[in-house]
This record gives structure tokens, C-alpha cells and sequence, in this order.
């Protein structure tokens, strides 16, 4: 079996605009080519994966089926302008949340790998030698490091900051790109250096 190609892709920040909580369905909006981004892994055979940690559950922000439905939102813009995302992951868990049962530690959150290893254990087509981690944040650079994929910094969302040593803490990506789309070109070209 050939194996396919994966980007695993961080939500908020890195393929909508990067609000806080989005407790209106209607404030989660695409950056700016995000759609075409996806598209163009879709275009390649390239798995495109949403690994997102969303913790306004644990905290009392909202119920886990506003998740559900946010994710849903995402998952129609993006096939309104011909993209999808092959799997859907989140971790709804927070340690120090209020609300059970999100409020316990987990190897879901990511920088932890569980919705990775999760994503390779029901779908073993996917390649782990030629995976990539996109998000706004250290501890999606992290996932990447931690599960020996490629990790992406962009600097939508909150990834101007991480890089000034702002917000979370400072790391060092395997590649930084202004958005998605940069991000994605340049998987696009190191996926064909491999073949």
C-alpha cells in the first residue's frame, strides 16, 4: 500500500482568524487563503488533518456540542470553496478546568501526541515519515518535534508573538511562513524533493 502524505493543522489562528473563544458560530472566519491552501493539499493527495486542543468546555465557556458545531462551521466554509479536512481531532481537556469531565490531564493536548497517534492508529495509510505540523503556536511546533513530524510556525494567530518570546515561549520551527499558504507551498516542495 502506498502510504499518503499528512499535515496535521491546528484551528484557531492557523485556518480561521484567531479570536479568543468563539462563543457565535458566526465569528469563526477563514484567514485569508486557507480554503485554497487546503485545496491544494487535497489537490496533491496530501491527508489533511484538524488536530485542535479547544478547551472552552472545560472551562465553562460553552457545552462540548458548541465544539462540535464550530468544527462543523469550519468543515462547511472550507468545502463551500472546495476543500475538506479528512479527520477531525480535539482535545475538549483541561487540567485545571471547572467542568467534568473535561477537567483532567490527558495525552490528547497537544504539545501531547494522542490525537496524532490517535489519527495514525484509524488510518494506517497515513506516512509518518513525510508528516507536518501547522499551527500559530510553540506547543503545535512542539506536537511536531514530539511526534518526529515537521513543524510549522505561522505567523497568523498568535505566531508573531511565540517568535518575540510573547506569548507561550520560543522555539525553533522546522520551517516559519507567513500563513497557511506559504506553509503549504513549501510542504508541497519537500514532499516532491522525497519522490
Amino acid at each position: 500500500m502506498n502510504k499518503q502524505p499528512v499535515v496535521f493543522l491546528d484551528r484557531d489562528g492557523t485556518l480561521n482568524v484567531e479570536v479568543g473563544y468563539i462563543r457565535n458560530l458566526d465569528d469563526l472566519v477563514l484567514i485569508d487563503g486557507a480554503a485554497e491552501a487546503v485545496r491544494k493539499l487535497n489537490q496533491a493527495g496530501i491527508a489533511a488533518i484538524l488536530v485542535t486542543n479547544q478547551t472552552g468546555a472545560a472551562r465553562g465557556y460553552y457545552a462540548e456540542s458548541h465544539i462540535h458545531a464550530l468544527n462543523a462551521r469550519l468543515l462547511r466554509l472550507l468545502e463551500e470553496n472546495n476543500a475538506h479536512l479528512d479527520h477531525v481531532y480535539y482535545c475538549p481537556h483541561l487540567e485545571e478546568g471547572t467542568v467534568e469531565p473535561f477537567n483532567r490531564a490527558c495525552d490528547c493536548r497537544k504539545p501531547a501526541v494522542g490525537m496524532v497517534e490517535q489519527a495514525y492508529a484509524e488510518h494506517p495509510e497515513l506516512d509518518k515519515t513525510r508528516s507536518f505540523v501547522i499551527g500559530d503556536k510553540a506547543t503545535d511546533v512542539e506536537l511536531a518535534q514530539n511526534c518526529g513530524a515537521r513543524g510549522i510556525l505561522v505567523t497568523t494567530g498568535y505566531g508573531e508573538a511565540v517568535l518575540k518570546g510573547e506569548y507561550q515561549h520560543v522555539v525553533k520551527p522546522d520551517y516559519q511562513a507567513p500563513s497557511i499558504v506559504e506553509a503549504v507551498d513549501w510542504i508541497l516542495n519537500q514532499v516532491k524533493v522525497v519522490h
